[in-house]
């Protein structure tokens, strides 16, 4: 079996980023009546056009702009991978199909719709916690 390392316990900085994430479910649901999911956002960034095309953009960027604002203040993002980069392109791809097979992203089920008590979004959200589970228990232990 592989040596697994273990991921540091700092309930602080999960907090400070559940936080941010509900703050930022609520702020775009409250002012454009939207659903913080990124699959469907990212989608739309590509498809819409206008108004719509350019809030989704300006969502994205914020995203990537956190990730650098973070490095500039706090410091270099430390990012561990235990799989090489095919594999990391071919998970990315599943979830890219996942997505849209189940009709959004853990961000649009799990945060957004959970915290609206979205049926279709309970049953998602437990179908891919499930299937993460049993995928991380094959890999790890068999």
């Amino acid at each position: 079996m592989e040596n697994w390392t273990t991921t540091p316990f700092e309930p602080l900085a999960g907090l400070a980023g559940g936080l941010l994430i509900g703050s930022s479910v609520v702020l775009l649901l409250y002012t454009l009546g939207r659903i913080a999911g990124i699959s469907g956002i990212a989608a739309g960034a590509m498809t819409q056009r206008g108004a719509e095309r350019y809030w989704r953009l300006a969502f994205l960027a914020g995203i990537v702009l956190s990730a650098v604002l973070y490095m500039v203040f706090v410091g270099d993002l430390q990012v561990q991978t235990q799989m090489g980069s095919g594999w990391l392109i071919v998970a990315g791809l599943l979830v890219g199909f996942g997505t849209r097979l189940g009709s959004g992203c853990t961000s649009g089920h799990g945060v957004a719709g959970l915290s609206r008590l979205s049926p279709r979004s309970i049953v998602a959200t437990l179908t891919f916690m499930g299937a993460a589970v049993l995928t991380t228990t094959i890999i790890r232990h068999l």
